[in-house]
């Protein structure tokens, strides 16, 4: 059997090579390539999409895969080789539901998409982007048709990004959260508004930017491994353990959006670059899930970047790079980089109104999947949503329906994600200070050794070998809990809005 498993070894090496050449297309689509090549990077990612799907679907894999199930069943479970088999079977099953025609339509409606989205928000005319999202929104459909009927269609596509959860559960989970969120902002708006107009102010970019590199290299972001850039919509994207890029924006006149951006993205990136060596160029080397990936950059963003230990040690830095916040005492920095006030933009949302973006976003794509909801409709539904929600209504498409880069990739079923992250995120959050009890004295002290040490060696190291839910269950004892993250946000804006 070692002879078969190496021979499925090194298909998935090869899957994982022309994985890391997409890897690398798309992030140059979304920052250096120039807007008429959007058609050829079409055509070449679909190309490689048809190659590495008819290697993915061909009926020699699935004859290996079928030797070699009662094999790995028959290893302990818990094994890289065990683990490889099983999710190889799983993403051949699925595979194999998908014609090669699909994924090959898919890449090039989608990389014209994303052209006509940037073009679209950069006019804040949704009606650009429009016919591209109803062929997205028909591709998603069909997409779902491949496999049996689920519980919800949507389960279909939340699949993809976070591997077994079930739409009903997701519900569930936001069901519960969203009334204990809602009382705590309506708490904080009967309180005097903390000042953060020292935020909003001319902040040279290059410093902006050399600040941010300066403190995700204390995080320990690898830079041998990693490189930053410039992009519209910040990401990052890896193309092995070691190659994993971050991108991050700036903005002239605001600080938060490059600094707690290019936090966010470290976290990301420190996830994929601590990926164990031994699962390189497998199926294994990639995130357990989306939520388990936004976890980690959510954790690196707020828990610590927006934590006054950390700023104990880096706001007399800042104040360094940044004279005209000389004035401005800690206690002030640190209330109004943690303001609460509903905002238009998911991205700069602070921790207390976040997850109502999301749950919006989710509402708006099961309506959409059940054919509620018309494409040509969103700008209008998507409005009356944020007013219902956070009490906005956006003054053009840029800031409202067109924010967010997700659906021109044709990701529906991703943004819950980013709510389970920030519950996840806290769950472990509350483990690693009971497992690291001087957290926040190391944080003063600029050390985040022991912090990127434990993640490593609890989430990182496993890669995939484990589905979400069990892997939380496995680090902190229970399953996605939003309780840790509801005591969190009372602790921490209880102390800041005096509730």
């Amino acid at each position: 059997m070692q002879e078969k498993l190496e021979q499925l070894k090194n298909t998935l090496a090869e899957l994982a090579d022309i994985g890391g050449a997409l890897a690398l297309l798309g992030w140059d689509q979304q920052t250096y390539m120039p807007p008429g090549g959007a058609e050829a990077r079409g055509q070449q990612s679909g190309t490689l999409g048809k190659i590495a799907q008819q290697m993915a679907t061909s009926p020699e894999l699935g004859k290996l895969l079928d030797e070699l199930k009662p094999y790995g069943e028959s290893l302990d479970p818990d094994s890289d080789e065990a683990r490889l088999i099983k999710f190889a079977i799983r993403d051949y099953e699925q595979a194999t539901r998908v014609p090669v025609a699909f994924v090959v339509e898919q890449a090039q409606v989608t990389a014209l998409a994303n052209q006509a989205w940037a073009e679209a928000r950069a006019r804040s005319n949704f009606a650009h982007f429009q016919p591209h999202l109803e062929k997205i929104v028909d591709l998603t459909h069909r997409f779902i048709g491949f496999f049996p009927p689920a519980d919800h269609p949507y389960d279909t596509l939340l699949d993809n990004f976070e591997p077994e959860m079930k739409t009903a559960e997701v519900k569930q989970i936001f069901e519960g959260l969203r009334p204990q969120q809602v009382a705590i902002i309506k708490a904080i708006a009967e309180k005097p508004q903390v000042d953060d107009s020292f935020l909003h102010q001319p902040f040279d970019e290059q410093k902006q930017w050399d600040f941010g590199v300066e403190v995700i290299t204390k995080f320990g972001y690898d830079w041998n491994r990693g490189r930053q850039d410039k992009a519209p919509h910040p990401f990052t994207n890896g193309a092995s353990i070691n190659d994993v890029r971050i991108t991050t924006r700036i903005n002239p006149t605001f600080l938060n959006p490059m600094l707690f951006g290019t936090m966010h993205e470290s976290g990301h990136a420190m996830y994929g670059q601590g990926h164990g060596a031994n699962l390189e160029r497998t199926n294994l080397a990639n995130g357990a899930s989306l939520g388990i990936h936004e976890s980690q950059s959510r954790m690196w963003e707020n828990l610590v970047g927006r934590s006054l230990p950390f700023w104990q040690h880096f706001y007399p830095r800042l104040q360094e790079v940044f004279p005209q916040l000389g004035s401005v005492d800690l206690d002030t920095f640190y209330k109004g980089i943690n303001k609460v006030h509903p905002s238009l933009i998911r991205v700069e949302a602070d921790e207390a109104t976040y997850n109502l973006h999301i749950m919006l976003r989710l509402e708006i794509e099961i309506a959409v999947i059940e054919g509620k909801l018309a494409v040509k409709d969103l700008p209008e539904y998507w409005n009356a949503k944020m007013d219902e929600y956070l009490g906005l209504t956006p003054p053009d498409d840029a800031q409202g329906v067109l924010q967010d880069i997700h659906w021109s990739w044709g990701m529906f079923g991703y943004f819950s994600t980013y709510a389970l992250g920030n519950l996840i995120s806290l769950q472990l959050w509350e483990k690693i200070n009971a497992d690291i009890p001087d957290l926040d004295d190391q944080m003063r002290a600029g050390e985040f050794a022991a912090l990127l040490g434990w993640l490593r060696e609890k989430i990182h190291v496993h890669g995939r070998k484990f589905m979400p839910q069990e892997l939380v269950q496995r680090v902190t004892g229970s399953k996605i809990d939003p309780g840790p993250y509801v005591r969190y946000l009372q602790k921490k804006y209880g102390e800041i809005y005096g509730l």
